[in-house]
């Protein structure tokens, strides 16, 4: 007496579902192709996906390139690919963090720039191992190049300290 659930469960796989899946291994692969080396090095793949990534990255040839994305699918298929995503999740988690941190510099250093003085006292609370007398003399070269029109260079030292702060 199988309920109609248990022999779904039974079935194996459509064949849609199969390139669905297969699919998706592929779109795995091309993420990993286009990580940094030292990304790439910071995972625990196995040693064929990691010739065949390298591998990948070396191919100038298109038609070469899909057959290469190709194996590396089919290499990706034969391995626990939740592993690897969560790998690749992690990397990604690392790279919006640092974006985040990137746009609150910027911000920061716009105020400043703008005479916001509750962004100095921000970032001397957050930061009380300031060097003050540095960093009033970056904000006032940084206003004085913005006046006359120069290029920003002690806006972008300013921004490079704000970003040593916070590392």
């Amino acid at each position: 007496m199988n309920t109609e659930d248990e022999f779904e469960e039974e079935l194996p796989p459509s064949k849609s579902q199969e390139k669905r899946d297969c699919d998706a291994q592929k779109k795995l692969g091309d993420e990993l192709v286009k990580l940094k080396q030292e990304e790439l090095n910071s995972m625990s793949l196995p040693d064929t996906l990691l010739e065949a990534l390298h591998e990948a990255r070396r191919i100038q040839s298109r038609s070469g390139l899909k057959r290469q994305r190709q194996y590396i699918g089919k290499i990706m298929r034969q391995i626990d690919s939740d592993e690897i995503k969560k790998q690749l999740e992690q990397i990604r988690h690392k790279h919006d963090t640092n974006t985040a941190q990137f746009r609150k510099i910027e911000q920061w250093r716009d105020r400043l720039l703008l005479d916001d003085k509750t962004a100095l006292s921000e970032i001397i609370d957050t930061h009380p191992e300031i060097d003050r007398q540095h960093i009033n003399q970056l904000i006032r070269q940084a206003k004085r190049e913005l006046q006359q029109e120069k290029p920003p260079a002690s806006a972008r030292k300013l921004f490079k300290y704000l970003r040593d702060l916070n590392e």
